[in-house]
Order: C-alpha cells, then sequence, then structure tokens
C-alpha cells in the first residue's frame, strides 16, 4: 500500500513539473487585445478595477516585489493561513499595507485552476504597469509558475529591504538577488505612485533621527500631520507643494498628471523631497553611480522606462525556492 501512495505522488509529481516546463515555453506577453486569452482577461480586470480605484495599480506592483523577493515568485505573499502554524508574510511589519489581494482574487475566479496564483500576481503586476505608465512601460513575461506552501513573516522581514536601510544595505540585499546599482535605482522610481504610511517615514521628520531632508518639506509634513501620505509630492495640492519649496519643473502637476508612474519621483529625490530614508539614501552612494543614474533617469523619461520594464522583468522572473509546489484553487489557502 505505501509503495502504492508513493508510486501516486511520484506520478503527481511529475504531471506537475512538466506543466510547469510546458507553461515556460508559452508566452503571455502581446496577448493584450485578443478576446479570450489569459493576458486580455487579466487586462481587463486590472483596468476595470483602477478605473474604479486608482490604489490598485501601485498595490498590484507593489505586491510583485513583496511575492518575488522573497523565495521567488510563488504566490506565498497571497496565503492567509497554511497547513501549519507562524504567520503569513502578510503578518510581516515590512509588508504593512500591503493590498491588491481582492483584485488577484477576482483574476483567479476569471481564470479558474489551470493558472497559478503566481502566474496572476506577475501578470497582474505587468498590465497594473502598462496601464498607470500610460501605455509607456510594457515588457514581456511568461506562465507555468507553481504556487508555494510555505509563507512566513519571518522571512519576509528578513529579505524585503525596510525603509529605514541605508544604501550599503540595500546594495547588499539586491545583490542577493543579483539586482545591480542601475536595477536598484529604476525600480526605485516604482515610488513615484502608491501611498507610505507615517510608521515608515517617520524617522525622517523627527527631530532626534532625521535623516537629511528638505526642512521646508519636513515641516510642511509636520504641519499636515496625516497617517498617511501620497509617496510623490507631485500629488499634493498646490499649496503644500509651495511650502515645501518644490520645483515641478518638468513634473506634469496637473489632475491628469497625479498619480501616473513616470520618472517624476527623480526630480523629487534630487530635490530632497521623499519620504524614506531608503529613498534618500540612493544620493549617498560614495561611488556616485546611483546619483548619476538618477540625473539620467529624470533628464531621460524614455531610459527610465526602458529601465524600469527590464528590471520588472528580470523581477518577475525571480525562481520560486522551496520542494513542494501546487497550483493553488483558492490563492489565500493551500490545496
Amino acid at each position: 500500500m505505501a509503495m502504492k501512495l508513493s508510486t501516486r505522488a511520484i506520478v503527481v509529481s511529475l504531471c506537475l513539473v512538466l506543466v510547469f516546463f510546458a507553461g515556460q515555453s508559452a508566452a503571455a506577453h502581446g496577448d493584450r487585445g485578443k478576446k479570450g486569452t489569459v493576458g486580455d482577461k487579466v487586462y481587463q480586470i486590472v483596468a476595470k478595477e483602477i478605473r474604479d480605484n486608482s490604489g490598485v495599480g501601485p498595490a498590484l506592483i507593489r505586491l510583485l516585489f513583496h511575492d518575488c523577493w522573497v523565495n521567488g515568485c510563488d504566490g506565498s505573499v497571497l496565503l492567509d493561513r497554511k497547513p501549519y502554524g507562524s504567520k503569513t508574510e502578510k503578518q510581516a511589519e515590512n509588508n504593512i499595507g500591503l493590498d491588491g489581494f481582492d483584485v488577484i482574487d477576482k483574476i483567479k475566479a476569471k481564470l479558474g485552476d489551470n493558472v497559478s496564483c503566481a502566474d496572476i500576481v506577475v501578470l497582474a503586476a505587468r498590465e497594473a504597469t502598462f496601464i498607470v505608465s500610460r501605455e509607456k512601460i510594457d515588457y514581456p513575461v511568461k506562465t507555468g509558475r507553481m504556487d508555494g506552501v510555505v509563507s512566513s513573516a519571518e522571512a519576509a522581514d528578513r529579505f524585503l529591504p525596510p525603509s529605514t536601510f541605508d544604501f550599503e544595505q540595500l546594495k547588499a540585499n539586491f545583490d542577493v538577488k543579483k539586482f545591480n546599482t542601475k536595477e536598484l535605482v529604476a525600480l526605485s522610481g516604482a515610488h513615484a505612485i502608491g501611498v507610505a504610511h507615517k510608521s515608515s517615514f517617520a524617522d525622517r521628520i523627527d527631530d532626534s533621527t532625521a535623516t537629511p531632508i528638505s526642512l521646508d518639506y519636513m515641516n510642511a509634513l509636520k504641519k499636515d500631520d496625516k497617517p498617511i501620505q501620497p509617496n510623490n509630492i507631485r500629488d499634493k495640492e498646490l499649496a503644500f507643494r509651495n511650502a515645501s519649496g518644490y520645483d515641478p519643473t518638468g513634473v506634469d502637476t496637473t489632475d491628469m498628471g497625479k498619480g501616473v508612474l513616470d520618472n517624476s519621483y527623480y526630480h523629487a529625490n534630487l530635490q530632497n523631497t521623499v519620504l524614506f530614508r531608503s529613498d534618500w539614501e540612493l544620493r549617498n552612494d560614495t561611488s556616485g553611480d546611483a546619483g548619476g543614474i538618477m540625473e539620467t533617469f529624470k533628464e531621460d523619461a524614455k531610459e527610465w522606462y526602458r529601465q524600469f520594464g527590464d528590471a520588472m522583468a528580470k523581477l518577475s522572473k525571480l525562481p520560486a525556492e522551496g520542494t513542494r509546489f501546487e497550483i493553488r484553487k483558492n490563492c489565500r489557502k493551500t490545496n
């Protein structure tokens, strides 16, 4: 009996491996707009959700990083629970404010049991990037990932770089995943959109812990004193921007420009009007590389679009780590 169960397990595992490698040959790039395809179904849902709630785009892009940076792209960040104890990644300190899970659920309900939750995270982030960048950023991805069954808050807090990291810590963190300084600076540009909880930037406006920050900007933040702020000063009201001494030259600060994924992050960072210490720290690369790259991205939006897309594609390829995988029927729990 034990031999029969073992043989059956081997067959099931072999089938899953075959499905995985078959999927890897099927590109999910270029099928946007082709009715009935996986890519188009994901695009339609993501586009509708972003129309209904502009915060969805940044949430889905952030979800990709927070999934793939912890043991590879395996959908583990989606789990509410698992077969055994300990907190899941959702409960990690570094995952405060993580969102977009309901959108992943809607996509999963549409695509069914044959598409993994890990693939859905990757596809949803790609479509969100395309839409929120006003179709300036597009990049190829492939399907065929499997879902992991392990999710650990401790692992998320160990691997994800917190907003308080200095430059050397950031560089070391990205080196582990084989991402270079240019890719670090490019991906940081995602902070052109989204919001930040005060706990993530409190150290920047506390006189006892403040890292160098535009004094006018710091005073404006203290006076505004909201628990959640837009990552990008561009998205604040005119009076706040003026009080901060922000120079909007080269940035679209109209209502149409708000919430757009563009190179405005670099304009803000080079003026020291960014919320996170980890953003400001890009100015502290003693080699000068990070600062020079920021200058390039500020002056050449097309170059940043290209580099950001390449980095997102590379992020989407981080291989899942582990020995047990499945395709979940429900993205929030193991089968």
